[in-house]
């Protein structure tokens, strides 16, 4: 019996070192697979690039909203038949699109296996729609004003045609992607915030009286980043008025302390009030988040950049040319 209880005791001490071992072989392979997958994705940008000569545009503003740039690559990332089943012109829950369930498909460069609802199904009135981990660069605040067709300073935006030469900052130098966390919370179509860039999240509630909430107990009533084909920035984009992974609480009328997002007005819901936007990247991967640069490479950046950096890596033509590791 003594025997059996110092087989046991060596087995569990075994146990208790090996695992963390394996738990850290995980999360290796893990962020090996996300980083392979904004490689990936990087190829698919530039190969649209080679063949229409511009990048692809965040979406196209015709009085609607429009399908996503993840949806305009899917061509270049072996989903051309699915691709050819679709209308770009159309929204993503236009019923002629519901009726190929392509929305419902999930590509699987589109999602970081770090994050655990990324395998999940958005539900809401307008269809089923699967999330996306990784955002298109929309830049430092303002995104697009529908009036006079000017969008920021990022890389992706509405009507965009974009080429490698309006990057003046360089494409190692500018960010194209970034990690976003799915079912984000976020509210949106609030009071123009103007053009001054939100110093905190205390700035950003001023603006939630009125606003279109995102948000909830329930991982379903939170809605940023759950529609991989919507082309909105608060859906398929990032901004980097925060920098990465910080928290942006906002106490809402629940009780509850959320981590927002922020859209002041959702492109194609208006012909004449500008979009601004708090899309804050997030990962999975502690201390970190993964980021594509408009060359196709892809590094880390940790939570610690300084914002003011951070914000530089965002913009296409601030003439800032160090990029942050």
């Amino acid at each position: 019996m003594i025997e059996l209880q110092v087989v046991f005791a060596i087995i569990g001490v075994l146990v208790a070192l090996i695992l963390p071992a394996v738990q850290a072989a995980r999360k290796a392979a893990r962020r090996m697979t996300c980083q392979n997958n904004l490689k990936q994705i990087g190829l698919a940008v530039h190969n649209y690039q080679s063949a229409h000569r511009v990048f692809p545009p965040g979406g196209i503003f015709t009085g609607t909203t429009s399908w996503s740039a993840h949806g305009r690559i899917m061509p270049y990332l072996e989903q051309s038949a699915e691709f050819q089943r679709v209308r770009l012109d159309l929204d993503w829950h236009h019923p002629f699109n519901l009726a190929t369930g392509v929305q419902k498909m999930q590509i699987p460069v589109f999602v970081c296996p770090s994050d655990p609802l990324s395998d999940d199904l958005y539900f809401d009135d307008e269809g089923e729609v699967r999330p996306i981990n990784y955002g298109f660069n929309f830049g430092s605040w303002f995104v697009f004003d529908p009036r006079d067709n000017t969008y920021g300073d990022g890389c992706f935006h509405v009507n965009a045609r974009m080429g490698p030469q309006a990057i003046t900052d360089g494409l190692s130098n500018t960010l194209c992607m970034a990690e976003v966390k799915t079912f984000t919370s976020y509210f949106r179509n609030t009071a123009n915030p103007g053009p001054t860039v939100p110093p905190d999240a205390n700035y950003l509630a001023l603006f939630a009286g009125g606003a279109q909430f995102k948000l909830g107990p329930g991982q379903n009533d939170n809605a940023g980043h759950t529609e991989w084909c919507d082309s909105p920035v608060h859906e398929s984009g990032f901004t980097t008025v925060f920098a990465p992974n910080q928290k942006v609480p906002y106490l809402h009328s629940d009780g509850r302390t959320y981590d927002i997002d922020y859209n002041s007005r959702y492109e194609g819901t208006s012909w004449t009030e500008p979009t601004y936007a708090a899309v804050t990247s997030r990962s999975h991967h502690a201390g970190m988040v993964h980021a594509m640069w408009m060359d196709g490479s892809v590094r880390t950046t940790t939570n610690s950049v300084d914002l003011k950096v951070w914000r530089a890596m965002g913009t296409r033509n601030g003439h800032e040319v160090s990029p942050a590791n």
